[in-house]
């Protein structure tokens, strides 16, 4: 519980305060207690299912909630009955992060104030009526107007946690919150509604768990799904971790490469499938680094011009070794293209300007940021506040002056905490391995002009 901020506690107590008033029954409301047990007990059963279908115990985005069975509860029972519908499968769902007790109070609370609220809407609407008819054309209105509401209040509550909890600035907590939730809670809308029709007609609730069947397989094939791309990121990993083993002065170095490009595509307001492209870019920026000779890579004391021309090449062989990797998009140009430079003074090709993607200039400046910040067994890091000087002074010529400025707002709200890449020699000094010399671990080989960061520069410590 320590580690949840203060403001982000009292947020979390409000919302549970709130979701308990609403889950209270009514003055007056009879509902069906044998449909609401019946209700919560489906409802908890799938969650735990769904959960267990996962690799690893992660439940990916649109996976982890049953809405079908919540929203059958909103068609069919009082709000104060169906906000109770959620909660005893949220408070005994599996969550592997902790603090857990706290995750699973807030999702219960969460989900009975969104049940509460659409069931509200509905039943003004005149749903239950419509529905009971059956009307069925016009019960889609208010089941639609339903499930918007429903969508709506996961996203504003999910937007206060990243505002008090994630401290993400207010401007973009709640972007795009509505709009990702909003296609699978309408399609399991559509499915809750068919459960709630055929609930209330002669064939009674036996008829209405038909409606299931195909949801848990749209769900199994969307956790086949989560399953690929999961092997796709352990390959990644295996690919990082070949590099690290590779060239020990950087170990580490992709990873941060990988956090820093995430910093910049957030502040450039990037949605979160291009964001998670820029984290494998970073990530991925050196796997070239495989084709290069080890002993040019660890090499004490400078290079011979044929050895940089050879250690330059390590960009394309990078792009060559994840061209056939399809789901990491753009970002395989990130991979070649990260070492040019915005006056077309870098390689492979000399671009300039927009010629270069832009995933590669957002590697770039992440790239440089990590290599200044780190400590290598040949120099100390620089202080955050002179590398983000570093990048500023090398604007326009080197880097994008758009992802400086970027990644200069992103560290002034969230911080850096740059991690130790090798060894530090008890007696100070040693020399700077050949492949690092003018560069920031990225190896930025090319003999850089005056203008170029001192990170990058021959001969830089």
């Amino acid at each position: 519980m320590r580690s949840v901020p203060v403001r982000a506690r009292v947020y979390i107590l409000c919302v549970a305060l709130a979701g308990v008033a609403c889950a209270a029954p009514a003055p007056g409301a009879h509902p069906s207690w044998p449909a609401v047990a019946l209700l919560a007990v489906l409802y908890a059963g799938c969650e735990r299912i769904t959960r267990c279908r996962v690799v690893g115990g992660r439940v990916p985005r649109g996976l982890g909630t049953f809405f079908p069975v919540l929203l059958a509860g909103v068609f069919l029972l009082p709000p104060s009955a169906a906000a109770l519908v959620a909660v005893p499968g949220a408070l005994l769902a599996r969550v592997d992060r902790e603090p857990r007790w706290v995750r699973r109070l807030w999702r219960a609370s969460q989900l009975a104030l969104a049940a509460w609220a659409s069931a509200r809407v509905y039943a003004a609407l005149g749903g239950p009526a419509a529905g009971a008819g059956p009307d069925f054309p016009h019960v889609l209105g208010p089941a639609g107007a339903a499930v918007l509401v429903f969508s709506a209040v996961l996203a504003v509550l999910d937007g206060g946690v990243l505002l008090t909890a994630e401290r993400v600035p207010a401007r973009t907590a709640w972007r795009g919150l509505f709009l990702r939730s909003l296609a699978p809670v309408a399609v399991h809308g559509l499915a809750g509604l068919m459960m709630a029709v055929l609930w209330t007609s002669p064939y009674g609730p036996a008829a209405a768990l038909l409606v299931l069947l195909p949801m848990g397989v749209s769900c199994w094939a969307f956790a086949q799904y989560h399953r690929e791309r999961a092997a796709h990121q352990a390959t990644i990993r295996a690919l990082v971790q070949a590099v690290d083993l590779k060239d020990k002065y950087t170990r580490g170095h992709s990873e941060r490469v990988g956090r820093a490009s995430v910093l910049i595509a957030r502040e450039l307001g990037m949605d979160d499938d291009r964001v998670e492209v820029l984290r494998f870019a970073g990530i991925l920026h050196d796997v070239g680094k495989l084709g290069v000779p080890t002993r040019l890579l660890r090499k004490d004391g400078p290079l011979t011009p044929e050895e940089r021309r050879i250690i330059e090449l390590h960009p394309e062989y990078g792009h060559e070794m994840v061209r056939g990797i399809g789901f990491l998009g753009e970002a395989r140009a990130a991979i070649l293209h990260h070492h040019e430079r915005m006056d077309g003074g870098g390689y492979p090709y000399g671009l300039t300007g927009p010629q270069i993607p832009e995933c590669a200039r957002v590697v770039a400046v992440a790239d440089a940021f990590d290599a200044m910040t780190s400590t290598r067994s040949y120099r100390r890091a620089r202080p955050v506040e002179a590398a983000v000087a570093e990048l500023n002074r090398c604007a326009g010529a080197h880097f994008d002056p758009v992802m400086v400025g970027a990644l200069t707002r992103a560290l002034d709200r969230y911080g850096w905490h740059p991690e130790v890449t090798a060894d530090v020699p008890e007696q100070g000094g040693g020399e700077q391995s050949g492949a690092e010399q003018g560069a920031p671990v990225a190896s930025h080989v090319r003999p850089a002009p005056a203008s170029a960061p001192a990170a990058v520069r021959p001969g830089a410590r």
